[in-house]
């Protein structure tokens, strides 16, 4: 009896579990068939949640969104601004400033085909609990219109730091503060704005500009030991120049004024001076090239560093680099000129002194002038510069006669210059007593040989006699300076000092050179 039991049980519950996974294989085949249904309605349109930048495109079919797209980019982003703050003022960058392009296609199509791949049950839970997604759009723009936009933007907001000067009225010296400079910093700020060039159409950007701040060389705090003038040189320029010259020496001694080198450190005439050219506002005038006096750019500007050479040895500082010229010159006893030519021959000195020194420069009422300040300690011993000439070399005058040249004329062809050996030295004084005498330098003028036409040609009854004889005669010694040193100066005694060889001031003048 229990057997026939058993069997029925077995088979109502068999049965039982067929009918349920019948039941569930029809709920599946159902529900699945609805999520198919539901889903086919998203195929063409893009799934909730779906962002390109900030534009929600959600539920819409791709041509929707392309013309959304279209429209929101053609009336907004041209005018998109980045808005750069400086401290001293705000700069507004637009999109169209750097002709900013927006490629959304791809983004389109990758907002379009976003879950597309999915099964059904990852699609339906996308769809029903939909995630944020944002898509970016592919920008592009000139770079090198930010890069100008930015150099031009640097031009307005960059302040250049300014040395502590003095500022210099009898024997007051007062010190004008440094000021600190600033400087975008360029290459980062250019990453900051590229940062922030997309495809947002309603964002507001803010950039602030980093500004380095630049120190100057020359702080307050490195003028305080000076307090006195230490030695000053002055020459002549009014009586021998043009007013191209003239010019020339004014313009070169304005750059110089105002110098501060610092203990150790090397003056270079030309770096600061600068080149000699005409956009510079320096004019043509007579300069000495080799043997001759020619006209050229900046003629004068010899004379400036002449003045200046004096005035700092009479500072007790040597140079580290000077040239003589080729011929003497008018404006300096011999062997104390220095020579310039930008590119090729420069005056350079360091500051040997342990404070730091000050140029002061002027050219006025035909005299050009320095004064140099320093440390009143300094003022203890006082230096005297003068010149030996020890050997006095004529030139040679050749004559050479020429058939083509009238009978006793003379034409000079090389004008002569009379040659010299000099030696510069330098007197050291404390206490009005010399204490030591030192050798600065020793020069060689070469001599130039003269060279001059003679006629032999005889003259023809047609010639004119009586203008031949009024010829002026010529002198083969051009240059318009004396063959000789009118008082050839030597070396003075220590015990008995010829104090008239410099007819410049120490800094024990109250007279301003």
């Amino acid at each position: 009896m229990e057997k026939p039991i058993k069997k029925y049980i077995n088979s109502k519950y068999t049965k039982f579990i067929f009918l349920g996974l019948i039941f569930l294989i029809v709920f599946i085949i159902s529900y699945a068939t609805y999520i198919s249904s539901y889903l086919k309605k998203w195929n063409n349109l893009i799934y909730p949640g779906v962002s390109i930048e900030n534009i929600n495109l959600g539920g819409k079919t791709k041509k929707q969104a392309e013309e959304i797209l279209k429209e929101k980019y053609k009336n907004n982003l041209a005018s998109k601004q980045i808005k750069v703050h400086t401290p001293n003022k705000e700069y507004v960058l637009k999109y169209s400033d750097l002709d900013v392009k927006i490629d959304a296609s791809n983004a389109l199509q990758e907002a379009f085909s976003y879950g597309k791949n999915l099964n059904i049950f990852y699609k339906s839970k996308l769809i029903k609990k939909p995630k944020n997604v944002t898509i970016k759009v592919k920008t592009d723009y000139k770079k090198e219109k930010l890069r100008d936009y930015i150099n031009n933007m640097e031009k307005e907001v960059n302040v250049q730091p300014k040395n502590a000067m003095l500022d210099i009225e009898g024997n007051n010296i007062k010190i004008i503060k440094h000021k600190n400079g600033f400087k975008i910093e360029k290459n980062l700020l250019e990453k900051e704005i590229l940062k922030e060039i997309n495809g947002h159409v309603k964002e507001k950007v803010l950039v602030k500009a980093k500004m380095n701040i630049i120190k100057p060389h020359i702080l307050e705090e490195k003028l305080k030991p000076i307090n006195a003038k230490i030695a000053s040189y002055s020459t002549d320029y009014g009586s021998i120049s043009s007013y191209s010259r003239a010019h020339n020496v004014a313009l070169s001694t304005e750059s110089i004024n105002g110098t501060t080198v610092m203990p150790g450190e090397e003056f270079s005439f030309n770096d600061v001076v600068g080149e000699r050219t005409a956009e510079r506002g320096y004019k043509a005038a007579p300069v000495i090239i080799g043997e001759q006096v020619e006209s050229g750019l900046g003629g004068g500007v010899c004379q400036v560093s002449s003045t200046l050479y004096n005035a700092i040895l009479k500072s007790n500082i040597k140079p580290t680099e000077r040239t003589h010229h080729t011929m003497r010159s008018s404006y300096v006893p011999l062997g104390r000129d220095a020579t310039v030519d930008y590119g090729n021959i420069d005056y350079k000195f360091k500051n040997t002194l342990p404070y730091p020194i000050y140029i002061e420069g002027y050219a006025n009422g035909g005299l050009i002038g320095f004064n140099i300040y320093s440390n009143s300690s300094l003022n203890k011993r006082r230096h005297e510069i003068f010149s030996e000439v020890y050997q006095t070399i004529e030139p040679t005058v050749t004559t050479i006669e020429d058939a083509n040249l009238s009978e006793g004329k003379i034409e000079v062809e090389q004008g002569s210059q009379t040659g010299y050996k000099v030696k510069v030295y330098k007197n050291t004084y404390e206490n009005d007593k010399l204490i030591e005498t030192e050798i600065i330098s020793n020069d060689f003028y070469r001599p130039i040989n003269g060279v001059v036409k003679k006629g032999t040609k005889k003259p023809t009854k047609e010639e004119d006699k009586k203008d031949e004889k009024e010829q002026p005669s010529k002198d083969i010694n051009k240059g318009g300076v004396p063959e000789k040193p009118q008082n050839p100066q030597k070396p003075q005694n220590p015990q008995n000092p010829q104090k008239n060889q410099d007819n410049n001031s120490n800094s024990t003048s109250n007279k301003k050179s």
